[in-house]
């Protein structure tokens, strides 16, 4: 078993073997008889752990679920982060039902044609007896939505916003040492309740958090940078500490801030007298000599430890509760002069909007799949996203601390006035104060935050209720965290009887202005209103020059964020073109993929990207080759699309036939060779920025683009081969290697590769799925937006050469094996290690 797993695990009315809680409880006091490993010894304190395993799942609507006593044996057991929505419905023989998209969904093309409903999940455990004041809680990092939790039968609470964290304290109701406790939960995902595909269920992570009777206050702890400097820094801790109603308590606050080879750089300690049932806050600053300070560039953490100790005696090492928090030494200023700078460095926001879906595992806020989302991000040249349109995941953060991405923490897509007949507006006005404030205090330590976002294209905005809300928002925020700036994204094509310089009441009120779709409106705006501070907060891919110019020759422009930064489930075919002509999106079945991001649904880059390399100067040249266009048409592209390009040279039955072939470059001129021949030279016209069209016919063979500056220097080239027919399956891990924890998942790109290993580009080929050994196949597919297909079965049919299997370790050790098989090719096989 995994040591961190042994460490943490709690009784449970399934497990065998396991250590007592009492062994988890402010251990530092306590010296605890280890009866399974013979001996006696002090444990670190563990206060908070994972509760994601052994819960038992049904999708219906249940009378009586939430009693301790109702009979669930036949229910599905499973191990969260769990999202019903994508899972296959059954009928398969229906033909309107293809894996979980059903023709007739009631979230329609919004929500990628799955099927909502109620569900239910229930938990048994069992405690050992408690130590006197020891209180006990349930933490659910997001479920969607609307939800009630139950305890012993025991009505916990309603929670209906699906992206917040929330708690319940179960002390009072928990069942006598050594009896079952029953958790029971109940998600209602019903009618159209957004615009984007949310998925269903518990969705992120469960944890169990003990606390001592006297302890610190998580969402009570708050890290500022108050100087950052390349000799000094100042931060400053500011720490809740709770007491227990019983009586007064004195303890020691002792925090160290450590670096990352653990060594402690400074310290500070206080006496902290704690009333009955009273909560004290304690701040203290800390100097930091020569820091390594957060930056983008190099996104140095610290750990902040923060620990209480039963006796004001310093040298006393009885720890009575700890936490630590990751902590970014950095200084951001934000104004219309100098823009955004970290550090003093101005810093240009290359920006993509990313919602919280992860392709073909729905929702399911898999740690891994959080990281690699945000790793791709960063591979391919992003330096900042706009969580659109919620709170992500706390692991999203972690990873952006720690890769130095940007951060707008967005709260809300709508406010009192609804986008869709079932969605938040229903709950806004009760429940907005406590959905704003989790969000703040959850995410308010990570350096990578660098704005609050209140809210999406609100059609209320400029109302007299709407600015009225702002004001309400930017005061609870400011009295949570005074150190961010607050944005909102608006835009002007709501059908409203005002004009977009009527949202100048609302800008006004905020610090930075979220412009969606309005980069002509930068310059006009800064001389109406001087001093404004702007960003693209959703720009159309084919506007990225135009934006990008924007944000680099004006100061007070501090950034660009693309509609979207990857492919995600839902507003299907809103990036899609199409060669009828008729309207500027198709968005009804088959398409259950937006298809408008950069990066597709399964981690790879689409053609936008690749102009975008030329744009941010990460490539010199780039070249994509249009496919075949039907005689007599004309391609009609919707407005978050781009052209039905490829980077590929394999176009077999197109002999002699016109290709279009477009070359982005920041060179002068292009110069078109195929097969040793040149058939084209053209110069780059201020007309078409960074962009040359060609119309060649075509020859199987070698297209190959040179690139010169204004001086005939060769500055450039790309390269377009043709591929030979298919002859195996080329597998590739992001790991071999993975801890035996049933959350870890291995990524494995499923490549159809010719003689050579090239990947065909034309090969859309099914191929079966086998995995053995300590593994199952969570999700498999590929990045096709129309070809709707279950994500679960152990099967995937290629989408230009392509395709992925996702892994999910089971949480033992020892080896996994996946095979691949597909007709008339070598089949592939990769082994990954678990231990």
């Amino acid at each position: 078993m995994h040591p961190r797993k042994e460490e943490m695990r709690i009784c449970t009315g399934e497990m065998k073997n396991t250590m007592s809680l009492a062994k988890l409880l402010w251990l530092g006091s306590l010296m605890l008889a280890l009866q399974s490993y013979g001996q006696t010894k002090k444990l670190p304190l563990v206060r908070e752990q994972l509760f994601d395993d052994n819960w038992r799942f049904k999708k219906d609507s249940l009378t009586g679920a939430e009693q301790p006593d109702f009979p669930d044996a036949g229910w599905r057991t499973l191990h969260l982060p769990h999202d019903w929505a994508i899972e296959d419905l059954p009928g398969q023989n229906d033909s309107t039902i293809i894996g979980p998209f059903y023709k007739y969904s009631p979230a329609k093309e919004h929500g990628a044609y799955v099927v909502g409903g109620t569900a239910w999940y229930r938990k048994p455990f069992t405690l050992p007896a408690l130590p006197a004041g020891q209180t006990v809680a349930i933490r659910f990092d997001g479920v969607y939505m609307d939800s009630d939790v139950w305890i012993n039968g025991h009505h916990l609470g309603n929670h209906p916003y699906g992206y917040t964290p929330f708690t319940y304290d179960l002390t009072p109701y928990l069942a006598t040492p050594g009896q079952k406790n029953v958790l029971a939960v109940r998600v209602k995902n019903e009618g159209l309740n957004s615009r984007w595909y949310t998925g269903a269920g518990i969705y992120r992570h469960v944890h169990l958090v003990m606390a001592p009777p006297v302890h610190l206050i998580k969402d009570g702890i708050f890290i500022t940078t108050q100087e950052a400097g390349k000799q000094k820094a100042v931060i400053q801790i500011a720490t809740a500490v709770t007491g227990s109603v019983t009586g007064a308590a004195q303890r020691l606050l002792q925090i160290r801030l450590k670096d990352s080879t653990g060594q402690v750089v400074a310290y500070a300690s206080q006496p902290v007298n704690i009333a009955p049932g009273d909560t004290t806050t304690v701040i203290r600053q800390l100097t930091v000599n020569n820091p390594a300070l957060w930056s983008p560039g190099r996104p140095y953490l610290y750990t902040t430890e923060i620990r209480l100790m039963d006796t004001l005696n310093v040298k006393n090492t009885a720890t009575a509760d700890r936490l630590e928090i990751k902590t970014g030494i950095r200084q951001i200023r934000i104004n219309a002069t100098r823009g955004l700078t970290i550090n003093g460095e101005k810093v240009l926001l290359k920006g993509g909007c990313l919602h919280h879906d992860n392709g073909l595992l729905g929702a399911a806020a898999f740690d891994r799949a959080e990281e690699r989302k945000v790793e791709l991000m960063k591979a391919y040249g992003f330096n900042a996203i706009r969580t659109s349109h919620n709170p992500p995941s706390e692991k999203f953060l972690e990873t952006c601390d720690k890769l130095g991405i940007l951060v707008i923490d967005e709260a809300f897509d709508m406010w009192e006035d609804q986008k869709q007949p079932q969605d938040y507006h229903r709950f806004f006005k009760a429940w907005w104060q406590r959905d704003l404030q989790s969000m703040i205090l959850r995410d308010r330590n990570h350096p990578s935050v660098i704005m609050w976002s209140i809210g999406n294209e609100i059609p209320e905005r400029a109302d007299s209720a709407g600015l009225a809300i702002t004001r309400q928002m930017v005061k609870a925020i400011h009295h949570m965290d005074s150190t961010r700036a607050i944005t909102a994204a608006e835009n002007d094509f709501w059908e409203r009887p005002y004009k977009w310089t009527a949202t100048d009441a609302s800008f006004a009120l905020l610090d930075v202005a979220g412009y969606n779709y309005q980069w002509r409106s930068y310059a006009i705006d800064e001389r109406r209103v001087p001093g404004r501070v702007m960003f693209g907060s959703e720009t159309f891919p084919a506007d990225l020059y135009h934006a990008w110019n924007q944000v680099q020759g004006l100061p007070f422009v501090i950034g660009d964020f693309v509609w979207t930064a990857m492919d995600y489930l839902g507003e299907a075919g809103i990036g899609h073109s199409t060669y009828t002509g008729n309207g500027t999106g198709r968005r009804t079945h088959p398409w259950f993929n937006a298809w408008c991001g950069d990066i597709d649904l399964i981690g790879n880059k689409k053609p936008q990207s690749y102009f975008r390399d030329v744009v941010w100067g990460r490539s010199m040249v780039e070249m994509l080759v249009h496919t075949p266009i039907p005689e007599g048409t004309k391609e009609k592209v919707s407005r978050w699309g781009w052209p039905d390009e490829v980077p590929s040279w394999t176009w077999p039955g197109m002999n002699g036939k016109n290709m279009q072939v477009r070359v982005f470059t920041r060179g002068e001129k292009v110069e078109l060779v195929l097969n040793d021949y040149r058939v084209a030279t053209k110069t780059v016209s201020d007309s078409t920025p960074l962009t040359v069209t060609f119309n060649i016919p075509y020859t199987p063979g070698v297209l190959t683009a040179f690139v010169y500056d204004s001086k005939g220097n060769e500055i450039g080239v790309k390269t377009l081969a043709l591929a030979n027919p298919p002859q195996a399956i080329k597998l590739t891990a992001d790991r071999t290697q993975i801890t035996a924890d049933a959350n870890e998942l291995v990524y494995v790109n499923v490549d159809i590769v010719d003689n050579l290993g090239r990947i065909v580009p034309d090969a859309n080929l099914p191929l079966k799925i086998s995995v053995s050994g300590q593994a199952t196949l969570a999700a498999a597919g590929s990045a096709c937006p129309d070809c709707p297909a279950s994500f679960q079965q152990p099967a995937l049919t290629t989408f230009r050469g392509r395709g992925l299997a996702i892994l999910r370790a089971n949480g033992r050790s020892g080896n996994i094996t996946l095979q691949i098989e597909g007709q008339g090719l070598k089949t592939a096989k990769i082994d990954i290690r678990a231990k």
